[in-house]
């Protein structure tokens, strides 16, 4: 099954697909494997429940723009790092009785879009295990700092939680270890979720009109090799109230946005390669020269209502950066679509960096943290105690 190829695209399918050849032999070339996608599935539970926890994602090589909205197609192919400065917990019980969804995030009951995403992963569940259960679906995002801030990858964890509890509820626990399955249920309601299922250091493989079976994440890290890779979060909130969904839907009429995809096969490359080697500078070199990049295309793809996705302290953090490389503190900075700030640095380093973040008196917190690893399911109880499920 072929997805959506928007016209203006259709000139980029046949150098992003070779693109995508050229990843997957790099990927074999390093042992790099993934599960085949399952032909048959267990039988499903219609009475199921299970808990899962998944953590949030910073972006390595990123990722603006779906070419498939239904099935969360990216343009391009993205690798992004799992952090565990927060984490997402959901529960989901599947009951035949319930006369609709009733879905609780962060203790308010969820309308509207919110609703509708959560619902669009639970239909696709529903649908390949032949029931009809409606879900009680409670998820709340839990992290180290005072405040969430913008840009921290918390819709990710929340795809993959969601995913990895439903799909358990339904399948089993079993099923969740082929991460090729898993991560394309996770990649439905966040495209990101896919990379927060896999965990650690992990690539989303992705063009316009692949099949949805093969836009899949994979983990790279696969022998740990960036244990001493540490993360340092300053969570920023958005004053502007910054929507990822309207970033996605700017982002590709960027006159920028074409020579974003064409440059990303090698990118993929490279960063493959310096996962494998251990290489921590190589993959924050390129995650903080990517951040510019996809503010670059967010800023620049709408004439009329610009995206101005960092603030005004952003500017202060990055240049803290050069700063500390100069005097020989290898340090980089990494951002999303919206200002919270994440630091890739070695983690000699970790106390040098905090101290010169608090040095800045700007009230910046800055949570310590490591590469997270996939997501996991959670005893029920456990969770329902955590989540205050009745």
């Amino acid at each position: 099954m072929q997805t959506n190829i928007p016209p203006d695209f259709a000139d980029m399918v046949a150098p992003m697909r070779a693109a995508h050849e050229q990843i997957i032999a790099a990927l074999q070339s390093h042992q790099i494997s993934f599960d085949d996608y399952p032909k048959q599935l267990p039988p499903a539970n219609p009475h199921g429940a299970a808990a899962a926890r998944a953590y949030p994602m910073q972006g390595i090589l990123k990722y603006h723009g779906l070419s498939d909205w239904d099935w969360r197609i990216a343009f391009l192919p993205s690798i992004s790092v799992c952090n565990d400065a927060a984490y997402t917990l959901t529960f989901v019980a599947f009951d035949p009785d319930l006369p609709a969804d009733q879905v609780t995030i962060g203790g308010t009951r969820a309308q509207g879009r919110d609703l509708e995403r959560v619902q669009q992963t639970l239909n696709v569940v529903r649908s390949i295990a032949g029931v009809t259960s409606r879900a009680h679906v409670v998820s709340r995002n839990v992290t180290r700092a005072s405040i969430t801030g913008k840009g921290l990858g918390s819709s990710a964890s929340g795809s993959a939680a969601l995913a990895t509890a439903a799909v358990a509820a339904l399948f089993g626990a079993e099923i969740i270890h082929n991460r090729r399955f898993l991560s394309c249920i996770a990649r439905l309601l966040a495209g990101s979720g896919c990379r927060s299922a896999a965990g650690g250091l992990s690539l989303w493989l992705s063009y316009p009109g692949i099949a949805p079976e093969d836009s899949l994440a994979v983990r790279l890290d696969t022998y740990r090799q960036l244990d001493e890779m540490s993360l340092i979060t300053a969570p920023i909130d958005s004053r502007v109230g910054l929507k990822t969904e309207l970033a996605h839907h700017d982002a590709p009429n960027s006159s920028f946005f074409k020579v974003w995809m064409a440059s990303r096969g090698t990118e993929i490359i490279e960063c493959i390669a310096a996962i494998q080697a251990g290489d921590w500078r190589t993959v924050g070199q390129l995650a903080e020269l990517d951040s510019i990049r996809l503010h670059g295309v967010t800023m620049s793809g709408s004439r009329e209502q610009k995206i101005f996705g960092w603030e005004p302290e952003n500017m202060t953090l990055f240049r803290m950066c050069n700063d500390l490389r100069a005097e020989g503190i290898p340090v980089y900075a990494s951002t999303d679509t919206g200002p919270t700030v994440v630091f890739l640095t070695h983690r000699d380093y970790v106390a040098a960096v905090i101290e010169r973040i608090h040095g800045l008196q700007m009230g910046f917190e800055a949570i310590a943290g490591q590469v997270a690893g996939p997501a996991e399911l959670v005893a029920t109880e456990q969770a329902c105690t955590e989540l205050e499920v009745v």
